[in-house]
């Protein structure tokens, strides 16, 4: 996406990472959960101050409702909606995701899914469904869905 509207692209957790010298799982273990989302709070404050980028952020971050607030006004933000079961067969072998690393994933996915998609929707400007498509043909429906919308000029 970032490449295709000529933009930065940031990735919240990979700058928390530069930042703490951590993995997001080791930071966690280290850490506790609360300190993480605390300077996840920070990164989103600074990255959504930032124009013409791309900002992909970790999954908890709606949790908090001042990072709520500053995805919807200061940003477009897009949901990538997918099933528990499409994620889980995506990152069923990723063992970086702390929240993951439980006897059973797959619930634990269903789990968080119950909490976190409606944040998730009242965050999101646009809800695309992800599927199974292509990256080029999911970039594409995002930039089709902005450009419907006004928020972006593509001509």
């Amino acid at each position: 996406m970032a490449r295709r509207l000529n933009a930065r692209f940031y990735d919240s957790d990979l700058e928390i990472e530069q930042r703490t010298g951590f993995s997001v799982r080791e930071y966690f273990d280290r850490e506790g959960e609360a300190a993480f989302r605390d300077i996840e709070e920070t990164v989103l404050a600074e990255l959504t101050e930032l124009t013409a980028s791309v900002l992909s952020t970790g999954g908890g971050s709606i949790l908090r409702q001042s990072n709520r607030s500053l995805l919807r006004t200061r940003t477009q933000t897009v949901y990538l909606h997918s099933s528990p079961e499409e994620v889980f067969r995506r990152l069923r072998n990723d063992q970086s995701r702390p929240l993951l690393q439980v006897a059973d994933p797959l619930l634990r996915l269903k789990e968080l899914y119950e909490t976190r998609d409606r944040l998730y929707r009242q965050t999101a400007h646009f809800v695309v469904e992800t599927g199974r498509p292509t990256v080029f043909m999911l970039v594409g429906s995002i930039l089709k869905q902005l450009e419907q919308a006004g928020v972006l000029s593509l001509s």
